[in-house]
Protein backbone atom coordinates (compact mmCIF):
# COMPACT_ATOMS: atom_id res chain seq x y z
CA UNK A 1 0.00 0.00 0.00
CA UNK A 2 1.44 3.36 -1.10
CA UNK A 3 1.83 5.76 1.63
CA UNK A 4 1.90 9.31 -0.71
CA UNK A 5 3.73 12.44 1.10
CA UNK A 6 2.09 15.74 -0.63
CA UNK A 7 4.63 18.29 0.16
CA UNK A 8 4.65 21.94 -1.09
CA UNK A 9 7.92 23.33 -2.72
CA UNK A 10 8.00 26.74 -2.88
CA UNK A 11 10.74 28.70 -5.43
CA UNK A 12 11.75 31.92 -7.06
CA UNK A 13 11.83 32.43 -10.72
CA UNK A 14 12.85 36.17 -11.50
CA UNK A 15 11.69 37.20 -8.12
CA UNK A 16 8.17 35.90 -8.19
CA UNK A 17 7.17 33.31 -5.89
CA UNK A 18 5.72 29.65 -7.37
CA UNK A 19 5.36 26.38 -4.97
CA UNK A 20 4.90 23.30 -6.66
CA UNK A 21 3.67 19.97 -5.32
CA UNK A 22 5.98 17.09 -4.82
CA UNK A 23 4.63 13.74 -4.52
CA UNK A 24 6.42 10.36 -3.54
CA UNK A 25 5.54 7.37 -1.32
CA UNK A 26 7.25 8.16 1.70
CA UNK A 27 7.96 4.49 2.59
CA UNK A 28 10.40 4.12 -0.36
CA UNK A 29 13.67 5.50 0.76
CA UNK A 30 16.54 4.96 -2.31
CA UNK A 31 16.84 7.05 -4.99
CA UNK A 32 13.83 7.03 -7.57
CA UNK A 33 13.61 8.58 -11.19
CA UNK A 34 12.23 12.42 -11.47
CA UNK A 35 8.92 13.13 -13.24
CA UNK A 36 7.83 17.06 -13.87
CA UNK A 37 4.26 16.79 -14.47
CA UNK A 38 2.86 20.09 -16.12
CA UNK A 39 -0.81 20.58 -14.96
CA UNK A 40 -4.02 21.78 -17.54
CA UNK A 41 -4.38 25.10 -18.18
CA UNK A 42 -5.80 25.42 -14.07
CA UNK A 43 -2.62 24.99 -12.58
CA UNK A 44 -1.35 23.35 -9.25
CA UNK A 45 -5.03 21.80 -8.42
CA UNK A 46 -6.34 18.60 -6.61
CA UNK A 47 -6.89 16.62 -9.41
CA UNK A 48 -3.10 17.76 -10.93
CA UNK A 49 -2.04 15.82 -7.42
CA UNK A 50 -4.40 13.12 -7.89
CA UNK A 51 -2.57 12.28 -11.07
CA UNK A 52 0.83 12.85 -9.50
CA UNK A 53 -0.25 10.24 -7.18
CA UNK A 54 -1.60 7.85 -9.98
CA UNK A 55 1.83 8.05 -11.64
CA UNK A 56 4.20 8.59 -8.98
CA UNK A 57 3.25 4.79 -7.07
CA UNK A 58 6.58 3.37 -5.61
CA UNK A 59 8.97 4.08 -8.77
CA UNK A 60 8.52 7.74 -9.27
CA UNK A 61 9.09 11.15 -7.56
CA UNK A 62 6.60 13.59 -9.25
CA UNK A 63 6.99 17.35 -9.12
CA UNK A 64 3.78 19.10 -10.28
CA UNK A 65 5.44 22.23 -11.99
CA UNK A 66 3.92 25.76 -10.56
CA UNK A 67 3.55 27.50 -14.07
CA UNK A 68 1.88 30.63 -12.92
CA UNK A 69 3.47 31.85 -9.66
CA UNK A 70 1.70 31.71 -6.35
CA UNK A 71 -0.35 34.47 -6.87
CA UNK A 72 -2.15 32.60 -9.80
CA UNK A 73 -4.62 30.00 -8.91
CA UNK A 74 -7.23 30.01 -11.43
CA UNK A 75 -10.85 29.73 -11.14
CA UNK A 76 -12.71 28.93 -14.07
CA UNK A 77 -11.80 28.71 -17.85
CA UNK A 78 -11.71 32.32 -18.83
CA UNK A 79 -9.19 32.90 -15.83
CA UNK A 80 -7.56 29.55 -16.85
CA UNK A 81 -7.17 31.14 -20.65
CA UNK A 82 -6.00 34.61 -19.07
CA UNK A 83 -3.36 33.24 -17.10
CA UNK A 84 -2.43 30.76 -20.14
CA UNK A 85 -2.42 32.86 -23.33
CA UNK A 86 0.67 34.63 -21.99
CA UNK A 87 2.79 31.81 -22.11
CA UNK A 88 1.41 30.24 -25.21
CA UNK A 89 2.21 33.70 -26.80
CA UNK A 90 5.88 33.53 -25.25
CA UNK A 91 7.56 30.12 -25.23
CA UNK A 92 10.71 31.55 -24.00
CA UNK A 93 9.18 32.56 -20.60
CA UNK A 94 7.62 29.46 -20.76
CA UNK A 95 10.30 27.17 -21.08
CA UNK A 96 12.05 29.30 -18.72
CA UNK A 97 9.44 28.62 -16.04
CA UNK A 98 9.63 24.80 -16.85
CA UNK A 99 13.31 24.63 -17.21
CA UNK A 100 13.42 26.47 -13.09
CA UNK A 101 10.63 23.68 -11.93
CA UNK A 102 12.81 20.61 -13.44
CA UNK A 103 15.61 22.13 -11.43
CA UNK A 104 13.53 22.12 -8.33
CA UNK A 105 12.68 18.80 -8.66
CA UNK A 106 16.84 17.30 -9.12
CA UNK A 107 17.61 19.73 -5.94
CA UNK A 108 15.12 19.38 -3.71
CA UNK A 109 15.85 17.64 -0.34
CA UNK A 110 12.32 15.81 0.72
CA UNK A 111 12.67 12.39 -1.63
CA UNK A 112 15.77 11.46 -3.68
CA UNK A 113 15.79 11.58 -6.98
CA UNK A 114 18.46 9.96 -9.75
CA UNK A 115 19.25 12.96 -11.50
CA UNK A 116 20.36 11.21 -14.81
CA UNK A 117 16.74 9.79 -14.78
CA UNK A 118 14.17 12.10 -15.61
CA UNK A 119 10.93 12.91 -17.57
CA UNK A 120 8.49 15.13 -17.95
CA UNK A 121 4.76 14.82 -18.78
CA UNK A 122 1.75 17.34 -19.16
CA UNK A 123 -2.27 17.67 -19.93
CA UNK A 124 -3.65 20.04 -22.23
CA UNK A 125 -1.84 22.74 -21.99
CA UNK A 126 0.57 21.18 -19.72
CA UNK A 127 1.24 18.67 -22.69
CA UNK A 128 2.86 21.86 -24.38
CA UNK A 129 4.47 22.63 -21.74
CA UNK A 130 6.73 19.11 -21.59
CA UNK A 131 7.23 19.40 -25.37
CA UNK A 132 8.61 22.93 -25.12
CA UNK A 133 11.03 21.87 -22.12
CA UNK A 134 12.22 19.39 -24.37
CA UNK A 135 12.97 21.31 -27.51
CA UNK A 136 14.72 23.86 -24.91
CA UNK A 137 17.08 20.69 -24.89
CA UNK A 138 16.10 19.76 -21.13
CA UNK A 139 17.96 16.76 -20.15
CA UNK A 140 14.86 14.43 -19.79
CA UNK A 141 14.74 10.68 -21.25
CA UNK A 142 11.45 10.88 -22.17
CA UNK A 143 8.42 14.31 -22.66
CA UNK A 144 5.06 12.84 -23.28
CA UNK A 145 2.01 14.86 -24.35
CA UNK A 146 -1.88 13.88 -23.08
CA UNK A 147 -4.18 15.68 -25.44
CA UNK A 148 -1.51 19.14 -26.18
CA UNK A 149 -1.24 21.05 -28.83
CA UNK A 150 1.82 20.15 -30.80
CA UNK A 151 2.31 23.80 -32.31
CA UNK A 152 5.75 25.84 -31.55
CA UNK A 153 7.06 29.06 -32.92
CA UNK A 154 10.52 27.36 -34.30
CA UNK A 155 10.42 23.93 -36.12
CA UNK A 156 14.11 23.74 -35.61
CA UNK A 157 14.59 23.73 -31.77
CA UNK A 158 13.55 19.99 -31.86
CA UNK A 159 16.79 19.39 -32.59
CA UNK A 160 17.89 20.17 -28.85
CA UNK A 161 15.40 17.31 -27.90
CA UNK A 162 17.29 14.78 -25.65
CA UNK A 163 15.12 12.41 -25.45
CA UNK A 164 12.34 10.48 -26.61
CA UNK A 165 8.67 12.03 -27.26
CA UNK A 166 5.32 10.43 -26.51
CA UNK A 167 1.51 12.35 -27.84
CA UNK A 168 -1.20 10.55 -26.71
CA UNK A 169 -3.48 12.24 -28.78
CA UNK A 170 -7.69 12.27 -29.28
CA UNK A 171 -8.56 12.04 -32.86
CA UNK A 172 -11.59 13.82 -32.12
CA UNK A 173 -10.07 16.55 -30.02
CA UNK A 174 -11.06 19.70 -31.35
CA UNK A 175 -9.17 21.66 -30.00
CA UNK A 176 -5.92 20.57 -31.32
CA UNK A 177 -5.97 21.87 -35.56
CA UNK A 178 -5.08 18.57 -37.40
CA UNK A 179 -3.01 20.14 -39.27
CA UNK A 180 -0.82 20.34 -36.25
CA UNK A 181 -0.35 16.36 -36.67
CA UNK A 182 1.65 16.10 -39.78
CA UNK A 183 3.62 19.45 -38.97
CA UNK A 184 4.95 17.98 -36.18
CA UNK A 185 5.53 14.28 -37.42
CA UNK A 186 7.04 16.66 -40.15
CA UNK A 187 9.26 18.69 -37.17
CA UNK A 188 10.21 14.97 -35.48
CA UNK A 189 11.34 13.59 -38.26
CA UNK A 190 13.34 16.96 -39.32
CA UNK A 191 15.28 16.46 -36.18
CA UNK A 192 15.54 12.61 -35.69
CA UNK A 193 13.48 12.59 -32.45
CA UNK A 194 12.87 8.90 -31.23
CA UNK A 195 8.77 9.63 -30.94
CA UNK A 196 5.41 7.91 -31.47
CA UNK A 197 2.48 9.92 -31.62
CA UNK A 198 -0.97 7.52 -30.64
CA UNK A 199 -4.30 8.69 -32.13
CA UNK A 200 -7.66 7.47 -30.23
CA UNK A 201 -10.36 6.93 -32.07
CA UNK A 202 -13.31 8.81 -30.63
CA UNK A 203 -11.47 10.85 -28.09
CA UNK A 204 -12.12 14.32 -27.44
CA UNK A 205 -9.97 16.92 -25.35
CA UNK A 206 -9.56 16.03 -21.90
CA UNK A 207 -9.92 12.68 -21.79
CA UNK A 208 -8.04 12.07 -18.89
CA UNK A 209 -9.98 13.94 -16.81
CA UNK A 210 -12.41 12.68 -14.66
CA UNK A 211 -14.33 15.79 -14.35
CA UNK A 212 -14.77 16.89 -18.23
CA UNK A 213 -17.91 16.81 -19.14
CA UNK A 214 -18.49 19.28 -21.76
CA UNK A 215 -19.03 17.55 -25.64
CA UNK A 216 -18.35 17.75 -28.22
CA UNK A 217 -15.24 19.87 -26.97
CA UNK A 218 -13.81 17.66 -23.95
CA UNK A 219 -15.06 14.75 -22.11
CA UNK A 220 -13.33 11.66 -19.68
CA UNK A 221 -13.04 8.86 -21.43
CA UNK A 222 -11.76 5.96 -18.83
CA UNK A 223 -10.95 3.22 -21.77
CA UNK A 224 -8.46 5.55 -23.40
CA UNK A 225 -7.66 7.07 -20.97
CA UNK A 226 -6.42 3.42 -19.14
CA UNK A 227 -5.01 2.91 -22.30
CA UNK A 228 -2.95 6.05 -22.54
CA UNK A 229 -1.48 6.01 -19.27
CA UNK A 230 -0.12 2.29 -20.10
CA UNK A 231 1.50 3.75 -22.83
CA UNK A 232 3.33 6.19 -20.72
CA UNK A 233 4.03 3.49 -18.04
CA UNK A 234 5.52 1.24 -21.18
CA UNK A 235 7.78 4.52 -22.17
CA UNK A 236 8.92 5.29 -18.81
CA UNK A 237 10.14 1.89 -18.27
CA UNK A 238 11.93 1.57 -21.24
CA UNK A 239 14.17 4.99 -20.52
CA UNK A 240 14.15 5.47 -16.85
Amino acid sequence: MTNFSVIPVPYTIDGHAYEGQLVFDASVTNSRPGLLLAPNWMGVTDGAIELAKKVAGTEYVVLVADIYGTDVRPNGHEQAAAAMMPLKNDRALLRKRMQASLTVLQSQTHAAVAGDKLAVFGFCFGGCCALELARDGAPVKAAVSFHGTLDTPNMDDAKNIQGKVLVLHGAADPLVPKEQLPAFEAEMDAAGVDWQLVSYGGAVHSFTDPSADNLPMMKYNPTVSARAFHTMAHLLKEVL
